[in-house]
């Protein structure tokens, strides 16, 4: 299958550059070069609008004109990628890319998936946000649970995953939610903490699959970095945001995103959160292509 390379140069904080930087340095990094094996597609990066670190008047959320137009731009690549038979590979920005990846896929499969890797659920409601990123609720907004008002692009994906079609695999947020008063959304979902998930990655995954292919025909597979202990990868997040404790070692990140690739079904994958400010000797990028060239034999 044909693999179609989609930089997002975004970063939904309003950063500059921050991960808007991503795509580049990746690229510096040697991620073509991780496809090799695979026959694939490059685009130019999306153009995205310069950012604005503050809450757009209509939509209440940060850098909220910027976002809108990433959202647009990138949905019109996945739906013609995933209606070619192609597999999207979207690199760069952050979670709300999910904003357009998901409804690409539901318009072209008729339903949709999604493998959620993370360190957080990303279900917070619009109206508890303290700052409004829209990386932090757009959970909540595919599965209906907060955004029915807001503008397009945004609002063509309110509502657009069931709860028994997405699955969750890494988050240990306890600490951010509470102060916010948000409520998880375990029970609700298929979910498997980072503590779950270590001691057998694989069963993880394939148990994880297994849960969205009773509700979903193809499934689109997000990971987001900061899923991986601090430890093992630190070039994400923001001044004085609150760095959780724990998380997926770099093997474990890998032998999860494997099986469940293995297990079959995938159309897509994002891999989101890297901010190149934070890695100067760009050493964590390079870890990134690592991981990337070990899982690209397991592509579809």
């Amino acid at each position: 299958m044909i693999v179609d390379l989609i930089g997002v140069p975004f970063d939904g904080m309003g950063r500059q550059p921050g991960q808007a930087a991503a795509p580049a340095a990746l690229r510096a990094a040697g991620l073509e070069a991780a496809f090799s094996s695979r026959e694939i597609t490059t685009t130019p990066d999306l153009l995205v609008p310069e950012p604005r670190a503050e809450r757009d008047q209509e939509s209440g959320l940060l850098n909220g004109a910027a976002l809108a137009v990433m959202i647009r731009a990138l949905h019109a690549p996945l739906t013609a990628a995933m209606s070619a038979g192609h597999f999207p590979v979207v690199y760069g920005g952050d979670c709300s890319v999910l904003l357009a990846a998901v409804p690409a896929l539901k318009n072209a499969a008729g339903d949709a998936g999604l493998l959620f890797i993370d360190g957080h659920e990303d279900a917070t409601p619009l109206e508890r946000s303290p700052d409004g990123e829209a990386a932090n609720m757009e959970i909540a907004v595919l599965l209906g649970m907060t955004g029915e008002r807001l503008p397009p692009p945004m609002n063509d994906a309110f509502g657009a995953l069931e709860f028994d079609a997405l699955a969750m695999l890494g988050p240990r947020d306890d600490l951010w939610r509470r102060p916010l008063r948000v409520e998880t959304v375990a029970g609700r979902v298929f979910l498997r903490t980072a503590d779950e998930v270590s001691p057998d990655p694989a069963r993880a995954a394939q148990d994880a699959v297994r849960h969205i292919a009773s509700g979903a025909s193809g499934w689109w597979l997000h990971t987001d970095l900061d899923v991986l202990d601090r430890r093992d990868f630190s070039a994400c997040g923001a001044p004085g945001e609150l760095e959780l404790s724990g998380g997926l070692t770099w093997p474990e990140l890998t032998e999860t995103v494997r099986a469940a690739l293995r297990a079959g079904g995938c159309r897509g994958w994002s891999l989101v959160i890297y901010n190149p400010d934070l890695d100067p000797g760009g050493r964590q990028g390079r870890r990134i292509v690592q991981f990337v060239s070990e899982v690209v034999p397991h592509l579809p």
